[in-house]
């Protein structure tokens, strides 16, 4: 038996075969779990995820349009996959945004309230928003695990992460009230802290070279994060192993977090 046989859930986030988002539904995947997923409005976006999704080894999964900045949006994916499934075991929140003009370092002070804004909606009332929507499901199903991802930026400073930084803290904060308010239906809510990895989103940060560079130095294990790494712990935590895991934010980020200087 697999460690994730029965286990059903929605992942949102995946775009490419390089995302965070795809690690971790392969890794699901590969444990036994069944795998839902979204993708971003338009067809060129949904043949890109499914794309994607295929490059797992999947076939024949649900996959549904999704623009989680919109109320309606999330309401009707919910309501579908509700209509189309059993019941709802986990959801991933691989989803983040911030504008790229802003994501470099010396910029931070000159963020528009606009962009600031957008940044916290996108990156982190999203994951409120996903788990109000998925506590009934998740409650008649027994429980369930919610996670999100976030970024050692949310707590120390690292140049040109700037709002981003301000979203993923608010992201972690929201994880913990969540955690708090949920737990008495048997739902977990935990972020992972993951290291740099160069992805499409990714890119869009000033730094990001600098850090890819900069971690193996620092880092006790000496190498970048990979994709696998949070894959894995992913995995743990939406299993049943980590039934007594809550509230909390786990770093897959080779020990840098640990480094002091």
């Amino acid at each position: 038996m697999s460690l994730l046989d029965g286990k059903v859930g929605l992942i949102f986030g995946v775009a490419n075969d390089r995302s965070y988002a795809w690690h971790i539904a392969k890794s699901l995947a590969e444990h036994g779990a069944q795998c839902a997923f979204t993708a971003l409005p338009g067809d060129k976006n949904v043949r890109r995820t499914s794309k994607a999704v295929e490059a797992m080894g999947l076939t024949d999964f649900w996959i549904e349009p999704c623009d989680a900045g919109k109320d309606e949006d999330l309401d009707a994916v919910f309501d579908k996959y509700v209509q189309d499934h059993r019941r709802l075991d986990f959801v991933i929140h691989s989803i983040a945004f911030a504008d790229r003009e802003w994501l470099a370092p010396g910029k931070f002070t000159e963020t528009p309230r606009e962009s600031y804004l957008s940044a916290i909606d996108i990156s982190a009332y999203t994951l409120a928003a996903m788990a109000n929507r998925a506590k009934g499901p998740m409650t008649d199903s027994g429980g369930g695990s919610i996670l999100g991802m976030s970024y050692y930026g949310s707590e120390k400073v690292v140049p040109g992460y700037n709002v981003m930084g301000v979203a993923k803290a608010a992201l972690e904060c929201t994880t913990r009230y969540l955690a708090a308010e949920l737990g008495e239906r048997k739902i977990r809510v935990n972020t992972i802290s993951g290291g740099p990895l160069r992805t499409l989103a990714s890119s869009a940060v000033g730094g990001i070279g600098d850090m890819l560079e900069h971690t193996p130095v620092r880092a006790p294990l000496k190498r970048n994060v990979e994709g696998e790494d949070v894959g894995g712990v992913a995995t743990f935590l939406v299993s049943d192993l980590a039934s007594g895991v809550t509230g909390e934010n786990v770093y897959v980020d080779c020990g840098v977090n640990t480094i002091g200087v």
